[in-house]
């Protein structure tokens, strides 16, 4: 019998398909471990992800590699069905078997921090399911190439079931995955949120500055205006409208905005729930050189929203006096 040999077509044609089945399976373990994070929030985590950073990532990937990852498999399971011989290409039994030497030691390290987490007394239901989560997907994919190396008549393989089985999963978590983080719509308004937080801030930093500088407040935000700091006020990022200054009564005052979307006890939900340390961008404090600040709470509820502040003379004075001192 003639030995097999590997043609250009062949060779990509499998390495693009394993390539697409490892970037389609991490991925879909990312998600499902998002989707854990979520509904299991670990109480010990103190950051969240607002803008489902890692889900978006995971849900892209499966959206763009899984069907390139079925259009191939379809592609060589049918070049098998016309050369039956090509079942045997050193290539794709290399491929093969490296998957199942990944998959395997997977499954072994996955049981083995099983049982290590379960001695020391730590196991939690978030923790099980991302080790069922391993076991299944890693498991699957095992099964999966144990039963192609043993099959030899092509007629009868079972990839349309494997193939739909691995559908539905993936079509189930992307469903979940969107559930949770919302529609790219709600992601744009929390953006805008974000955005005019960030300009509130700002905003207030130099209004403490011309404080400093001046012993008042501004009588509007124009006169922070200063051509030589470069400093230009914002506007609503979305409808160009300018921020809403209240001079109150003292030392306090009043930055407003209109918001899309509220964030009251949101900080609180988000913790634990994603594994990337990230939390809603709060704008950085103005501190005073000796470790004290404005205490900033930059949470907000829908629609216009005012945030008050006191600048205290002890931590803010003005600079002529702390040159007098």
């Amino acid at each position: 019998m003639d030995k097999i040999k590997t043609t250009p077509k062949d060779f990509f044609l499998q390495l693009g398909t394993m390539a697409a089945l490892y970037v389609s399976a991490i991925s879909l373990i990312n998600l499902l471990f998002q989707t854990i994070n979520y509904a299991f929030p670990d109480k010990l985590a103190y950051y969240g992800d607002p803008y489902s950073t890692g889900i978006r990532w995971t849900i892209a990937s499966l959206i763009i590699i899984f069907p390139l990852f079925l259009f191939l498999s379809r592609l060589a399971g049918k070049d098998v069905q016309l050369n039956p011989e090509k079942l045997e290409l050193p290539i794709r039994k290399w491929l093969i078997y490296l998957t199942l030497f990944v998959a395997g030691i997977a499954v072994v390290v996955d049981l083995i921090a099983l049982v290590n987490i379960f001695l020391g007394g730590e196991i939690t239901t978030r923790f099980i399911l991302k080790v069922l989560t391993i076991l299944v997907v890693a498991g699957g994919v095992f099964g999966y190439f144990i039963y192609d190396l043993r099959q030899k008549d092509t007629l009868a393989r079972k990839d349309k079931m494997f193939a739909w089985i691995a559908i539905i999963a993936v079509l189930a978590s992307i469903i979940i995955g969107f559930t949770i983080m919302g529609s790219p719509a709600a992601a744009r308004e929390r953006r805008f949120d974000d955005q005019r937080i960030s300009d509130l801030q700002n905003i207030q930093w130099q209004i403490v500055n011309y404080w400093q500088q001046k012993e008042k407040f501004p009588k509007s935000l124009s006169d922070l205006e200063d051509p030589i700091s470069g400093f230009r006020l914002p506007v609503d990022p979305n409808t160009d409208d300018a921020y809403e200054y209240i001079l109150g009564e003292g030392m306090s005052f009043q930055l407003c905005a209109n918001f899309n979307l509220s964030t009251i006890g949101e900080s609180d939900k988000l913790k634990g729930r994603d594994g990337y340390g990230s939390s809603y961008p709060t704008p950085m404090p103005i501190y005073d050189g000796v470790g004290g600040g404005i205490a900033d709470n930059w949470e907000h509820n829908i629609g216009r929203y005012c945030f008050e502040r006191v600048i205290d003379p002890d931590k803010y004075p003005p600079i002529n006096k702390e040159r007098k001192i």
